[in-house]
């Protein structure tokens, strides 16, 4: 009996840790191949790939993101192979089995819950005597109507074969992100979340987890994504895994999920002392800091504590951060979401993923929807339409901020222009994204891609649009970000009025006239002019650029008018950063940033 296991990932990056699991548990008993696919392929390719590998059944391990993909290879499976036995597993159908077993026909069984014993046993019986009624956790169809067996009792984990060490895998490693679990459940009980369901935490060896983690980098591993639900919970556990890594990393980069107000002084020091930059990153879920909100959906959170471990972690420069926030919670309305998106701005994380609650099956929340007047769609991802603090105008609103939250903060193209703003031109950090992203739709942007240079004349616009009290500093910091962007001197700029070539060579004549007043540590760069021309680019701001930076508004003191020239040297080997300098043009003092 061949058997095909596969699944829809939403990009071709990801791997699918589920498959490899069933696959590890059943390998030696049958014959099992891995097929997996995105959610952006042809349906008919996928039919075609899968109808020439000729399988006896075909096991999909279903989730929000795939599962109507998945419906639709299904369907078609069905009618040119109709013989082939379809299993479905996942999240996205261990609840409201029976719905799931209507709306798709051509599905013959369910597996509910952990499927690696469940699956194995199915596939015995299926070769076998063929009396799905001794296989606990699964539905299947007895005619017309659908049985649902009783659950099957939690796994113990290292009674489980590794997934990690199948050789096909290998030559794909260093190229696709690799999933990883070191325990299964979580100790929270979150209502809009499916981890709440089961209770409790179980763990893999340590000395497991090592091995495999060593083989991955071994063999070529360079991202490795924890998907345990709270990283830290056992801080013991936690900080001799982040030793192992710290030691062994070898230049690959590990992902978590971590609960910030639990996390340890201990750990924070050590992570802040010994933690290589930029091999950690830490995925943080505040989602609200309204309490009221938080009580209701049974989140514990001391957010004066998160706050304490978020900014340990950002000041020690080591670690990235990226904090989640859900939008529609219960008693969170569009203010008490402005005041919890401008309390988690204001640690500067650097992603803030704004999301939009998903009734998701098998939650507290769906069940109770009624209770708060949820509307949301009827397929997945179960996004809400509406509640009863938050109507479906305020959630369109919110949606024009994430865009634009998007493709400015969280894809870091002009930090020092918009903490600018926030700071001194806006009333907080929501406003201005919530006034830039209705001002984007309203110009029908949403509707058009962009390139870089689009990004900075669209802001511009809207600063001009909306008139603010110093747009010379706002472009001065235009231009150093938009320089600063560009790993080689840029082709190209989108601003007005450029330096002249005359006025240009002047400039550059006194920087190499007097590199000293640069700064020392360019002076001993030694650069020719012939260097400059090919590697520099120069500008004139009418503000002193370090004043700026370091917070201030750029207002001259009365009676001057300062001015100074901002250069940005793009560095000759492949890897290195440009740097910017600045000089005075109406005194000899110096600035290096």
């Amino acid at each position: 009996m061949k058997v095909i296991l596969s699944t829809l990932n939403a990009k071709f990056i990801h791997t699918s840790l589920a498959i490899r699991l069933l696959k590890a548990y059943s390998e030696h008993t049958f014959d099992i191949e891995l097929a997996e696919y995105t959610i952006k392929d042809p349906v008919m390719n996928i039919v075609s790939d899968l109808f020439q590998r000729r399988p006896d059944v075909i096991g999909f391990s279903c989730y929000i993101w795939n599962i109507e993909e998945t419906l639709r290879v299904i369907d078609i499976v069905k009618k040119v192979m109709p013989e082939v036995k379809i299993i479905l597993g996942g999240p996205e159908v261990s609840y409201d089995t029976g719905h799931w077993m209507e709306r798709a026909q051509g599905v013959d069984f369910i597996v509910m819950g952990e499927g690696e014993e469940t699956f194995h046993h199915l596939l015995q019986v299926i070769e076998g005597d063929r009396k799905y009624h001794f296989v606990y956790g699964i539905a299947y169809r007895k005619g017309e109507e659908v049985i649902i067996n009783p659950p099957r009792p939690k796994s113990e984990l290292n009674s489980l074969p590794s997934p990690h060490r199948f050789p096909e895998d290998i030559p794909n490693l260093g190229k696709r992100i690799v999933y990883f679990e070191t325990s299964r459940g979580c100790p929270f009980q979150c209502q809009f979340c499916l981890s709440s369901i089961e209770n409790g935490v179980r763990y893999y060896d340590i000395e497991r987890v090592k091995s495999d983690i060593t083989y991955l980098i071994d063999n070529g591993a360079k991202v490795i994504k924890f998907l345990d639900r709270t990283f830290n919970i056992n801080h013991s556990y936690a900080m001799e895994m982040f030793k192992f890594l710290i030691e062994n990393n070898r230049g690959c980069i590990f992902q978590f999920e971590i609960t910030a107000d639990i996390m340890r002084p201990e750990v924070l020091q050590f992570l802040a002392d010994n933690a290589p930059p930029g091999i950690f990153r830490f995925e943080i879920g505040v989602q609200s800091t309204n309490d009221p909100t938080n009580v209701l959906v049974k989140r514990r959170q001391n957010f004066e504590k998160l706050s304490r471990t978020v900014n340990i972690i950002k000041n020690s420069g080591r670690i990235a951060q990226h904090l989640d926030l859900i939008a529609g919670l219960p008693e969170e309305d569009y203010d008490t979401f402005r005041k919890t998106f401008n309390d988690v701005f204001a640690l500067r994380p650097e992603e803030l993923q704004l999301g939009f609650l998903k009734m998701l099956r098998g939650t507290g929340l769906r069940r109770d929807a009624e209770k708060y007047d949820y509307t949301y769609m009827d397929q997945a991802p179960y996004e809400i339409l509406g509640s009863h603090k938050l109507p479906f105008e305020d959630i369109v609103r919110l949606k024009r901020l994430e865009d634009v939250l998007e493709k400015y903060w969280n894809a870091h193209r002009m930090d020092h222009t918009l903490n600018y703003l926030m700071r001194h031109e806006f009333d907080s950090p929501f406003d201005f994204f919530q006034e830039f992203g209705d001002y984007w739709e309203g110009q029908g942007w949403q509707k058009i891609g962009h390139q870089l240079e689009d990004l900075f004349t669209r802001l511009f616009a809207f600063l001009a649009f909306r008139g603010i009290k110093r747009m010379n500093v706002a472009l001065g910091l235009m231009k150093l970000d938009y320089f600063l962007n560009h790993k080689y001197k840029p082709r190209k700029i989108w601003w007005d009025n450029p330096i002249g070539k005359d006025e240009w060579s002047a400039l550059m004549r006194r920087v190499l006239d007097h590199p000293e007043a640069v700064s020392g540590g360019f002076a001993e760069l030694g650069i020719g002019e012939r260097e400059l021309q090919k590697h520099a680019v120069l500008e004139v701001l009418p503000f002193k650029l370090e004043d700026v930076l370091a917070e201030g508004t750029g207002d001259p003191p009365a009676g001057t008018r300062p001015q100074q020239l901002l250069m940005v040297l793009y560095q000759q080997d492949d890897g290195e950063q440009p740097v910017h300098y600045t000089m005075e043009l109406e005194s000899a003092g110096t600035a290096l940033k």
